[in-house]
């Protein structure tokens, strides 16, 4: 094990701090300065949930209390300073990553041409071009302009009719790029009148795209193993992770520390050298409490987070009713560098209904804490658009944890 040890709560900091989530955020949540949020993040995942507000937006809203829907609609519609593509799911992306991707569109294809055979079944793949040629002579199309009359499978989610495969394929594969949405519908469009030219154009050998992509990860990410690192942006491949950690290692670009878990034990980790200067300098964290979409980045890997934070989280969507622990979609919930509980809060009409709040193991929730608690919830009101907070009774409950 290396000789450098990286405290829990230095840990803790260090990587809420690269997470935007350490201190104060300011800014207005718009234009550039938006820009920079997702630059910093490195994407923000999109998800269609809307119990009290999308994931993507909610993650920015955390970083930016000004911060309202309508700029990210202008960031990728407009401005055209972000894509949207896949990372380990669909994400928000800035534009100037958009040539990095190549490598995964790419590897996306091959995937989908090797899978989707015995997911979709005989003839998935024959609306392709059908599709492409009516795009480029109508214009952008969502899936309700295509594919009104195909056969559609048995129910569910995944009931996609042949052109809705075809769009998602393409897309999938860079040849389409998603132009706007409509209300949460994909507008999709050619690529070439989507991405901006410089971005469109520019072409970086694949040793290149790898090594950006586990830099970048390390920035994000502060200190991870390779597979970790791999894991982040879901383009390099976990035996070219090993590889590079390697190389960089022998190269003195980065080394190895221990960091301190949550339980302390010691996890290896890579770090760039300065990192440990770094997190010696880091101010104390915001006292703000912060309530968290499940997809939030710094908990997009359940079990990094389990490990650094000690706090077990998972989606109960798809769990049936009378199993589910905590509810249908709870959201964590942050003070500090500690994740304090999870909360049950949901939209209804104009107001802001908090179902349940469970504290975790060895959380008092004095008056100090409840009114943090509150300011939360009556920041989060206007931007949920409700002008009531409204509390269940017996809302405050104990911890379900052993």
């Amino acid at each position: 094990m290396p000789d450098a040890l990286l405290t829990n709560r230095d840990a803790r900091r260090l990587f809420l701090d690269r997470h935007l989530l350490l201190r104060p955020g300011s800014g207005p949540g718009k234009g550039q300065d938006l820009a920079d949020v997702l630059s910093e993040l490195g994407f923000v995942q999109v998800d269609s949930v809307n119990t009290l507000a999308r994931a993507h937006d909610l993650i920015l809203w955390s970083r930016r209390g000004r911060y309202r829907p309508q700029a990210l609609d202008r960031l990728i519609a407009r401005d055209r300073s972000a894509f949207e593509h896949w990372t380990h799911d669909a994400a928000v992306i800035p534009m100037g990553f958009y040539p990095m991707w190549r490598l995964k569109f790419q590897r996306d294809e091959a995937h989908m041409q090797s899978r989707w055979l015995n997911w979709r079944g005989e003839g998935w793949n024959t609306e392709f071009d059908n599709v492409l040629r009516h795009i480029q002579d109508n214009g952008p199309a969502s899936t309700s302009d295509l594919g009104g009359d195909e056969p559609r499978r048995s129910g569910g989610w995944w009931d996609w009719h042949p052109s809705k495969t075809a769009l998602e394929f393409l897309w999938r594969s860079g040849r389409l790029a998603i132009r706007h949405r409509e209300g949460f519908r994909k507008v999709y469009d050619l690529t070439e009148r989507v991405i901006p030219t410089e971005h469109l154009t520019a072409h970086l050998p694949d040793a290149e795209i790898v090594d950006w992509a586990m830099t970048s990860a390390l920035q994000r990410l502060g200190f991870a193993t390779s597979g970790e690192l791999a894991a982040f942006f879901g383009i390099a491949t976990r035996d070219e992770a090993k590889l590079w950690c390697l190389q960089a290692l022998a190269a003195g670009r980065i080394s190895e520390i221990a960091v301190e878990m949550a339980d302390g034990t010691p996890r290896r980790s890579y770090a760039t050298p300065d990192l440990m200067d770094s997190a010696a300098t880091l101010p104390e964290p915001s006292s703000r409490i912060r309530l968290l979409s499940p997809f939030d980045p710094a908990l997009r890997d359940r079990a990094r987070a389990e490990r650094l934070f000690g706090f077990h989280y998972r989606i109960e969507i798809f769990v049936p009713a009378p199993k589910r622990r905590y509810g249908y979609y709870v959201f964590p919930v942050l003070q500090g560098d500690r994740l304090i509980g999870r909360v049950d809060a949901k939209r209804e009409d104009d107001a802001l209904v908090i179902r349940a709040f469970w504290p975790e193991p060895g959380i008092r929730m004095g008056r100090a804490r409840l009114a943090g608690l509150a300011a939360e919830f009556e920041r989060l009101a206007p931007f949920v658009n409700v002008s009531e907070l409204r509390y269940l009774p017996d809302w405050l409950r104990m911890s379900q944890q052993a």
